[in-house]
């Protein structure tokens, strides 16, 4: 898994995908964090990407570094403690003039049965699950 979240943190922005009413959904995000031995991603409860996730915790993210890219899927789980949220906050400060650990939006979620495949155009697919 620390493996995963280096290269993520080395792309610095991915792409997270959701689905609404069968829609798919994709938008760009910049968190990604280690936390309790999980990774972690942010967002705003208010945000429609936190309702889809609610509704459906099914997710994939991908990201691109060179002529190689990763995709995870798996489910995100909300955690609500506020020691995930300040961990997370303490790595992204810049958020800090928005988020709180204390306030009800921010939200951060851990993936749970997930499946990582790194790949390129000019080697096997590579598969780490967690």
């Amino acid at each position: 898994m620390n493996e995963v979240y280096d290269f993520i943190k080395a792309c610095g922005t991915y792409f997270l995908a959701t689905v609404e009413d069968g829609q798919p959904r994709v938008r760009p995000f910049g968190t990604v964090n280690v936390f309790d031995g999980k990774l972690y991603i942010q967002t705003g409860k208010v945000k429609s990407v936190s309702k889809q996730i609610q509704a459906n915790p099914r997710v994939e993210l991908c990201c691109v570094k060179g002529g190689e890219w990763l995709r995870v899927s798996g489910e995100l789980v909300r955690d609500d403690r506020r020691e995930a949220k300040a961990d997370m906050l303490e790595h992204y400060p810049d958020l800090k003039a928005m988020y709180s650990p204390d306030d009800d939006n921010t939200e951060v979620l851990y993936f749970k049965s997930a499946k990582a495949t790194f790949a390129s155009f000019t080697t096997a697919p590579r598969v780490v699950e967690w």
